[in-house]
């Protein structure tokens, strides 16, 4: 069944993309959640046609998240959190951390744009985090845990 998807659904495919999934994936979930719709001709011509227009709009996103992500490139932050003497941290750091230093460095990113590469950030260190900008831009952060 080939279906033309309405918004990013993970492992399958983003936005206006054309996929080939299994009838009973695409009954069952994409299109009753309205995540998708069925792939006929009529839908097929207006989707070709949104396709041209947004083609515009999407370079200039693109381009914004180009230059935003050389902006990022040699940044490294800083994130504070309470220790115990050994150096282990209470908790652990995630991405709700990371996002609030962005915002205090002067970057808008959403939280659920960012990745940390390690399972649990839970010891005092330098550490990297992924933050994609762009389906196609992503940037690597280097961020400190220091102890508050």
């Amino acid at each position: 069944m080939d279906v033309i998807l309405k918004d990013d659904v993970a492992n399958i495919g983003h936005k206006n993309d054309v996929v080939r999934v299994k009838n009973g994936y695409g009954r069952n979930y994409l299109l009753p959640k309205g995540l998708a719709i069925l792939a006929t001709p009529s839908a097929m011509k207006v989707h070709e046609e949104n396709m041209r227009q947004r083609a515009h709009k999407e370079e200039k996103i693109k381009n914004n998240a180009l230059e935003m992500a050389t902006k990022m490139e040699g940044l490294t932050l800083t994130v504070g959190a309470k220790t115990s003497t050994t150096g282990k941290i209470f908790g652990s750091v995630n991405t709700i951390q990371i996002a609030e230093a962005l915002e205090k460095a002067g970057y808008s990113v959403e939280r659920k744009h960012i990745s940390i590469k390690e399972d649990q950030v839970k010891e005092i260190g330098s550490y990297v985090a992924t933050v994609k900008l762009h389906r196609e831009v992503k940037v690597e952060v280097n961020f400190d845990v220091v102890a508050e």
